[in-house]
Order: structure tokens, then C-alpha cells, then sequence
């Protein structure tokens, strides 16, 4: 359940926002804040949310319904409840819609989390001194292209004075870098690190299709919703790009067939005896459906320390690949509690990611399952990106990987999580402070944060 003491005025509480990181990070700028404590939105001109196209995954979504069914949305017509996370463009803040007070109390105290969202607040004003408006509009313009189980939806947006604001789905689990520290020896059990890995995989396939090369994949990042599946989170940093759809014969020196209607044959997912037309017929085995931005380039120095690629961390320009690395350290710091070139600061941990090999904590593997995944993690660190596992076809052949046998990846989402959370009570920053409420000292986790040189 929730904290109590939520603001029950729209006042946005701007001296919450604190600038600390567990793992050190490049950036010299790592909160977007500025120099007024309080202000008020009432009396602020707004502009209504633009219109955004019909998201069809959340068809059955409450939330999503509730804001549809409201036009021409404004700050106003949201309750501010709390800050739930900051970042180097905005600060995050639980929100819900305004209805009755009977109505809000009665959903506060229920613990729906399906009437709560979340709210990413930009000054504007602070984002171009920061000279980071791009930044903030590749974040909008990724958010609405997205349609997917495991990527975040766009509920509405809107101006407020100098502020924008987007609204968002509320994942009330937390995200894997708070869980992971909840197990024993801060690591998950090898099950659940494929489960999570799995759905990220499945969430960089359908970016890559876009052309979108994410760029700061890590724990901190993949957000849990209330179901216990996962939502990638922070797109500022991504970059856009085309993909080419292909169809690819599956041996050492593929045949590259552009994807038309002359060269292919039509596909299907359901099976051929269900239609009487020939024409239905499936995909060759021997063939992949390719859709990987391998053209995308950028000479950009963006990421986490502990997650960029040796190309990007020597000052090359990258690529593609650069996801598929971050995916090979995130699946090894799920399983091992750590990531692999980690050094006592930031240089020595860049260094340690040009020159050092990826080595395990143990020299021999427990069960089968770790073969296959340490396997999987030294295909995806090749040091050399034009080697490395997923930069030539993408996901389509990290998930014939032996360490996905057995995982349905098409229906993923309807298996059941390793952990389905609740909406539990968050030791978040309150808008207003509480009458009453001591201001009790708990040590809380802090993620880490991106950086970005240009």
C-alpha cells in the first residue's frame, strides 16, 4: 500500500531531488533540476495533450481506458502524489487522475495500482541550458512510436508553463536492480535471470525492428509491473535509425533475400492444415526474419560505465552491437551479482572493458543451464562488435541460443514470473511534507546514471 501524506494539491516539489549515484558516472549534470523550490500549477497556462494514436496492446488495460475516455488533458486533471525516480532530463512522479475525493481516498486505500501513473515532469527552460533538448524530444518521439507487452506506452501529454509532461504506465514492482539486491548474495536464481533475460530480448527485438538502438539497457532500467513481467524504461538516450526487413538462409554465409512479396513465401503462426489455401505456408527452418538497424552509426560516448562496449568506450563510433554487449552484462550481473569489467573507478573500469576478458567467478559451472548461459555471455562480449553474437541478425539468432530452448518467446508473457509484486509501500519523497510524520534515516539503493558525451 501506499505511504500516506500525498499531496492533495497539484504543487510540484522541485527541492526533492537529489544528485547521488552508487556506481559513478561521467556525468557532471546527473539531475535535471532547478532553482525554485515550489510552483504551482493552477493558475499556469496549460495545453492540452497532442493526439496520440490508439495503442492496441492496451485495449484491455483500465488505465489506458480511463485516461481515453478524457479529452483535451491538463495538469490540473491529475493528483500529484510522490516522486518516484530522477534522471539526467526529468524527474518521475506517481500520479492518478483527479475524480471525487471519495473516490481517490477509496482507491489510495484500496492499493489499485491500476488507477496510478506515472508522470515524467522536463523543464525545458533547464534542458536547453543544459543543451539536452534533443535528448528530451528523442524520448517523446520514441515513446510514441511504441506498441508492445514490455515496452512503455504513452498515455497522454501535455505543457505546463515551461514544464512538459508525459504520462505513463506505473510499474509498481520496482525495477531489477532494487529486486536483485532482495536475494540472497544479490543475484538471482539462474530461472529467473533467463525469465527476465527473455523478455528483454524480446522488448530489443522489437526496437531493433523499428530501427531504435536503445543504448543504456542495465537493471536499473527494466522496470517490473504489477503482474511481475517487465517494462524498459529511459529512451533519452536511444537512438533511431532504419531497419531493413530481410528473410536470411541460417548457415555460416547467408543469403541476403530483401523482404518482398516476390522472394518470400508467406508466413504464418498458425498451422498450415487450418486453411484450405496453399498460399499459408511457413517460413523455411532454414530461414530467419531479420529486422536489425546493422546500417545505424554514432559516434556519440552515451551509456552506463559499467554497461558500454569497447567501441564505445575506446571512442569509435558504434552501432547496433553496442545493445547486444549491454544484454550480455546485464544477463551476467542477473546471475552473478556484479558485472564482469567493474574496476575502483570509472577509467580503470573502461579500461578494464578494452583489454580485460570476460572471466566467471567459478571456473565450472553448476548445471547445464549456466553452460549455456555462460556461453551465451561470451558470444554476446566479443570485444570485437563485427563478432559479437546478434550484431549481423539480431535477435533472431541470440534466441536460438540453447540457453532459450525450452522458452516460448512468441508467448512469453503468458508465463507466470519468477516474483509478482503488489503495490507496496514505497520509501519515496513526498511532494509536501507530512504534519505529524517523523523524517525517519533508511538506507535506500541508488542506481546508477547514464552519461553522455558528445
Amino acid at each position: 500500500m501506499l505511504e500516506t501524506g500525498y499531496a492533495r494539491d497539484s504543487e510540484l516539489s522541485l527541492d526533492t531531488l537529489n544528485s547521488s549515484t552508487q556506481r559513478s558516472s561521467m556525468s557532471s549534470e546527473s539531475i535535471c533540476s532547478t532553482s525554485f523550490s515550489r510552483l504551482s500549477f493552477e493558475n499556469l497556462p496549460t495545453s492540452p495533450e497532442s493526439n496520440l494514436s490508439i495503442k492496441p496492446h492496451r485495449s484491455s488495460d483500465f488505465a489506458y481506458s480511463a485516461i481515453r475516455r478524457k479529452s483535451g488533458l491538463t495538469f490540473r486533471d491529475f493528483h500529484l502524489l510522490r516522486r518516484i525516480g530522477a534522471g539526467d532530463i526529468g524527474t518521475v512522479y506517481l500520479c492518478r487522475l483527479r475524480t471525487t475525493d471519495d473516490e481517490f481516498d477509496s482507491v489510495v486505500d484500496g492499493g489499485d495500482s491500476g488507477c496510478f501513473y506515472a508522470m515524467k515532469v522536463v523543464d525545458k527552460e533547464a534542458v536547453v541550458l543544459k543543451k539536452k533538448e534533443q535528448r528530451a524530444e528523442m524520448e517523446r518521439k520514441i515513446l510514441k512510436m511504441l506498441d508492445h507487452p514490455f515496452l512503455p506506452t504513452l498515455y497522454a501529454e501535455f505543457e505546463a508553463s515551461h514544464f512538459s509532461c508525459i504520462v505513463m504506465e506505473f510499474c509498481s514492482g520496482g525495477d531489477l536492480h532494487s529486486l536483485r539486491h532482495k536475494h540472497p548474495h544479490k543475484r538471482f536464481p539462474i530461472n529467473s535471470a533467463r525469465f527476465y533475460a527473455a523478455e528483454v530480448l524480446v522488448a530489443l527485438e522489437y526496437l531493433h525492428m523499428l530501427g531504435i538502438i536503445y543504448r543504456d539497457l542495465k537493471p536499473e532500467n527494466v522496470l517490473v509491473r504489477s503482474d511481475g513481467h517487465i517494462m524498459l524504461s529511459d529512451f533519452d538516450l536511444s537512438l533511431c535509425s532504419d531497419a531493413i526487413p530481410a528473410v536470411e538462409s541460417h548457415d555460416d554465409n547467408p543469403a541476403f533475400l530483401p523482404y518482398n512479396r516476390s522472394n518470400i513465401t508467406p508466413f504464418s503462426c498458425l498451422s498450415n492444415r487450418l486453411f484450405r489455401s496453399r498460399k499459408v505456408q511457413t517460413v523455411q527452418p532454414n530461414r530467419l526474419f531479420v529486422a536489425e538497424p546493422v546500417g545505424a552509426r554514432s559516434c556519440s560516448f552515451v551509456g552506463t560505465h559499467e554497461y558500454v562496449s569497447p567501441e564505445v568506450a575506446s571512442g569509435n563510433s558504434h552501432g547496433n552491437a553496442v545493445d547486444w554487449w549491454s544484454f550480455g552484462i546485464f544477463i551476467y550481473e542477473l546471475m552473478y551479482g556484479r558485472t564482469p569489467f567493474a574496476g575502483p573507478s570509472n577509467e580503470a573500469t573502461l579500461r578494464n572493458i578494452i583489454n580485460k576478458p570476460v572471466t566467471f567467478p567459478t571456473s565450472i559451472s553448476s548445471t547445464s543451464l549456466e553452460v549455456h548461459a555462460r556461453d551465451l555471455v561470451s558470444g554476446l562480449l566479443k570485444k570485437d562488435p563485427n563478432r559479437r553474437l546478434g550484431s549481423k541478425r539480431g535477435a533472431a539468432e541470440v534466441k536460438k541460443h540453447p540457453f532459450f530452448q525450452g522458452l516460448n518467446l512468441a508467448l512469453i508473457r503468458m508465463l507466470t514470473p519468477p516474483e509478482v509484486p503488489c503495490l507496496r509501500r514505497n520509501k519515496t519523497t513526498p511532494l509536501v511534507p507530512v504534519q505529524g510524520n517523523g523524517s525517519g534515516s533508511s538506507r535506500r539503493l541508488q542506481p546508477t546514471t547514464s552519461f553522455d558525451y558528445f
